[in-house]
């Protein structure tokens, strides 16, 4: 089982995120206060901590969200977040990936505040199925 290490959010598009402890996720908008909710495809990104921490090895200064991520989890296997796959963040939000990577826009403000944004390469975008609250810290499980 998985588990979420950082929330972030940010009210516009193009900057980096900021950690929060928990958010209220709706279905069919995403994550509320953040600036990619909305009636879209992308209402929430997401990317490994692995893979950040892999990159912190480059750019030791980077924090949780600096690449415009709203979610960091633990223990998931990324291969197996293919399109279609769905994800249970605690006790009730249920996320449906809809994309991966993404094409970026060069260079991305991001990519300039960072060297290096991993977010089009490694990320998934998710729509929200079923609404709720999620804390850092809460489990994240594969649904079948």
């Amino acid at each position: 089982m998985g588990r979420v290490e950082a929330i972030c959010v940010s009210e516009k598009t193009g900057v980096q995120k900021t950690p929060v402890p928990r958010a209220r996720l709706r279905a069919g908008f995403g994550i509320e206060g953040d600036a990619h909710a909305g009636d879209w495809h992308r209402q929430v990104s997401l990317l490994s901590a692995s893979d950040i921490a892999e990159a912190r090895l480059r750019l030791p200064d980077i924090a949780d969200g600096a690449f415009a991520e709203n979610l960091v989890l633990s223990g998931v296997d990324f291969s197996r977040l293919t399109v279609g796959a769905r994800l249970r963040l605690g006790t009730s939000v249920v996320l449906r990936i809809t994309q991966i990577g993404k094409e970026c826009h060069t260079p991305c403000r991001i990519g300039q505040l960072t060297g290096d944004c991993i977010m089009p390469r490694l990320g998934r975008f998710a729509s929200v199925e079923e609404g709720g609250e999620i804390a850092a810290g809460d489990p994240v499980e594969l649904l079948g």
